[in-house]
C-alpha cells in the first residue's frame, strides 16, 4: 500500500491516496518516542540541549540528539548556535512545529479523558 523510502512518500501514493497521505505525512514527522515531548516542552518558549535532556531525564544523549537532528531536518524546529564559549545551542518551534501544537494539545486531553485516572 504505502511506500515511504529514503526520499519520501512514492508520488503514486501521494496522487492516489491524497487524505491517507496526510495522516502518513504527519505521522512520519512525529515517529519516535520522544519527539511529541519535545514538541510540547518547546511549546512555550526556547530550550537549551540541558533543559531539554533534564526534562527527559531517561532519555540516552545520542537518542535525544537523533529525534533534535530529525526535527530539524524535518523543518519542525530550529537549532540557534551563539558564537560564545563554550557554545550556547537553543531549540525552538518553526511556524511549521508551532502549526503541530493542536495536535500535541488534542493528544494532551485524549489523554487525561481517556488514560489512567489517579
Amino acid at each position: 500500500m504505502t511506500r515511504i523510502c529514503k526520499d519520501g512518500f512514492e508520488r503514486e501514493f501521494i496522487r492516489e491516496q491524497r487524505e491517507m497521505y496526510g495522516i502518513a505525512y504527519t505521522q512520519n514527522i512525529l515517529s519516535g518516542r520522544w519527539k511529541y515531548l519535545i514538541l510540547w516542552f518547546l511549546k512555550n518558549k526556547k530550550r537549551r540541549y540541558s533543559e531539554i535532556k533534564s526534562f527527559l531525564a531517561d532519555i540516552s544523549q545520542g537518542s535525544l540528539t537523533k529525534q533534535l537532528r530529525e526535527l530539524e531536518a524535518d523543518g519542525i524546529i530550529n537549532r540557534e548556535v551563539y558564537p560564545e564559549v563554550p557554545p550556547r545551542v537553543e531549540y525552538s518551534l518553526t511556524s511549521k512545529g508551532k502549526a503541530l501544537i493542536p495536535i500535541i494539545d488534542l493528544m494532551e486531553e485524549f489523554g487525561k479523558e481517556f488514560g489512567e485516572k489517579e
